[in-house]
């Protein structure tokens, strides 16, 4: 996504971003859910419209395991930024230790 001049991010459906760029590309931010885990969005900081309109800066995936979790536990963050501002996404991640805690962010289009 560095370099990349998003145009548009979608943010109506649960646990889903989408990604428009100036060049026609498409990607999607989730989690392929499978039935013993749990993967959400727990915040967004800062103003997901300060990443449209000019090129991203930074774009950075930070992932910590959560010490405090019952069984297994993830902490992703997606770091983004233009000169307008920052965005962290914070995604949660939580399971039996058997199944992905990741975030899944392909290329759709």
């Amino acid at each position: 996504m560095k370099g990349k001049t998003l145009t548009k991010i979608e943010t109506d459906y649960e646990d889903e971003l989408i990604f428009y760029t100036s060049d026609g590309e498409i990607y999607k931010m989730y989690h392929e859910q499978h039935s013993y885990e749990s993967v959400s969005i727990e915040d967004i900081n800062g103003d997901l419209k300060d990443l449209i309109g000019n090129p991203i800066t930074m774009a950075e995936e930070v992932t910590q395991d959560d010490l405090n979790a019952p069984e297994s536990g993830t902490w992703t963050f997606y770091k983004f930024a233009t000169i307008k501002g920052f965005v962290t996404i914070r995604w949660y991640g939580e399971s039996n230790g058997y199944y992905s805690e990741s975030v899944d962010f392909i290329r759709i289009h």
